[in-house]
């Protein structure tokens, strides 16, 4: 019965939030976090805080690897293109110049590759991120539309093995929250 009434209870939270006023405050209450155990957390800021992502685990993402990639795949699809319309599919001799003149490829073959690459950067950062996200439960809070003015918060989710409700509000007091609530789910 009582592991009953500790499941429920992690489904309406979504996890203890204390907000910050400086961004050595959060910084230093992220570190500690982390060295206390707490893996799912998150930290809202105002303008970026150096060191504050290393801080609370966030790990390299693969946008540059897809970026590249593409990148790679508008060079070769532009070339190749460009290669079969000119002496396979429509051989044209203009000028005297041989059929594969690559000289003249270079500017579409470019362009391919800056066109596969920004779309290849817009699409693989939406969809590492999680984006569009036009709803999440720290938007239940009254006091998190200041996040984007001159407080700062961090959130440990509920999700985090390690969270029990009373031991993250009592956690995020010690590290020197200034006001800590709960955000429902």
């Amino acid at each position: 019965m009582n592991h009953d009434v500790a499941l429920n209870e992690l489904a309406a939270v979504h996890g203890a939030m204390a907000e910050f006023n400086t961004p050595e405050e959060i910084l230093a209450a992220a570190e500690r976090a982390y060295a206390a155990g707490y893996r799912q957390m998150d930290a809202y800021t105002p303008f970026a805080v150096e060191g504050l992502a290393e801080t609370i685990g966030f790990k390299k993402n693969y946008v540059a690897l897809a970026v590249l990639i593409g990148g790679i795949c508008g060079v070769t699809g532009g070339y190749s293109l460009l290669y079969w319309i000119t002496v396979i599919a429509y051989p044209h001799n203009v000028g005297a110049r041989p059929l594969h003149s690559w000289p003249s490829y270079i500017p579409i073959t470019f362009e391919c590759m800056i066109l596969l690459s920004a779309l290849t950067a817009l699409v693989s950062m939406l969809a590492m991120n999680g984006l569009p996200k036009p709803y999440h439960p720290v938007f239940n809070v009254p006091e998190f539309d200041r996040a984007s003015k001159d407080k700062f918060f961090l959130c440990i989710e509920s999700s985090d093995p390690k969270f029990r409700t009373e031991e993250a509000l009592e956690f995020l007091r010690e590290v020197g929250g200034s006001e800590v609530m709960l955000v429902p789910a």
